[in-house]
């Protein structure tokens, strides 16, 4: 009898020889797979994966760091003219070049890149702030108060940009803040649209019916539980009005509506060199290229972050 079951026994244990486990074990199931990560964080580790998002993100820092510090590698004002030195090719003195008045090219575009992003990035502050609160309102009332706050955006957006900023200089007169007013009118109302869009289908969740039936107030629930939850779309409609801006401020400088001379902007800048085209190209080549660069580079991390910052997205 012994030695059937030793006989028995060594089978079993050839068996458990020749065949080998795949998979986990029991105990293996309850190990967490991947780290606890918060969402911004998860977006965070998913953005920095995207080569092209980090690298138009790097360049948009360069761009602004060289705003402040570009004009000061160079010994001379972004007015400042030589008259001996009018109209002069791009060479180791004057690294972009000088214009028909004898002033440097690269200190104007640097400080024209300070004027250019001061407008962009103040207006769609501005834009920013006015749709969430509007369109955070809009959609958590509902009912004929959201009916005509869409109306009254509709309203707005019927009468052009163009002659918004011609009616705003004709009561504030040519100039920065008349630019930054007539973008800032007139583009908060995409912004307001996405967020409102955004609150009609969380004002139906639970954790927002919890916070009514605790009795939290409007103000309450709109700021702390609806706004923070659109963060997402606020984020990536920000990181693509940015380039809006810019190239409307570009356009009405560029036709002549825009930062008044001498102070440089990336619209002046273009619109000179324009007029020397055939002749200096130079002179459009390098505020035209800072341009597209920039824009493109907004654009590109746009994509990037509408990609990393999608719940659905998430492996």
């Amino acid at each position: 009898m012994s030695e059937v079951k030793t006989e028995q026994m060594e089978e079993l244990k050839l068996t458990k020889d020749m065949f080998q486990k795949i998979g986990k074990d029991e105990e293996d199931y309850d190990k967490i797979v991947r780290p606890s990560l918060t969402y911004w964080a998860d977006a965070w580790r998913r953005l920095k994966e995207n080569k092209l998002a980090i690298m138009s993100l790097i360049i948009l820092i360069v761009v602004v760091v060289m705003a402040f510090i570009g004009p000061l590698m160079r010994p001379w004002a972004y007015d400042d003219q030589d008259f001996t030195a009018i109209n002069k090719s791009p060479d180791s003195v004057h690294w972009f070049g000088t214009d028909d008045l004898g002033r440097d090219i690269f200190v104007r575009c640097w400080d024209g890149a300070k004027i250019s992003l001061f407008v962009a990035l103040i207006s769609t502050i501005i834009n920013v702030t006015i749709g969430v609160v509007y369109g955070g309102i809009a959609g958590y009332v509902g009912g004929r108060t959201d009916l005509i706050m869409m109306r009254i955006i509709e309203i707005i957006y019927s009468i052009p940009v163009l002659l918004w900023v011609i009616l705003l200089m004709v009561v504030l007169g040519q100039g920065l803040g008349t630019i930054i007013l007539a973008i800032s009118i007139t583009g908060w109302g995409g912004m307001a649209r996405i967020v409102r869009g955004q609150v009609l289908q969380l004002k139906q969740m639970e954790f927002v019916l919890a916070a009514q039936t605790l009795g939290a107030d409007t103000t309450r629930i709109i700021s702390r539980h609806l706004v923070p939850n659109t963060m997402g779309p606020i984020i990536i409609n920000l990181t693509f009005q940015v380039p809006g801006a810019i190239f409307t401020e570009a356009m009405l400088s560029y036709i002549g509506l825009g930062i008044p001379e001498p102070t440089a902007s990336w619209g002046t800048l273009a619109e000179k060199g324009t007029k020397m085209l055939l002749i200096h190209p130079y002179q459009l080549l390098y505020p035209a290229l800072l341009i597209s660069i920039t824009m493109l580079a907004f654009n590109i991390l746009g994509d990037g972050l509408r990609d990393s910052l999608d719940p659905r997205l998430r492996q």
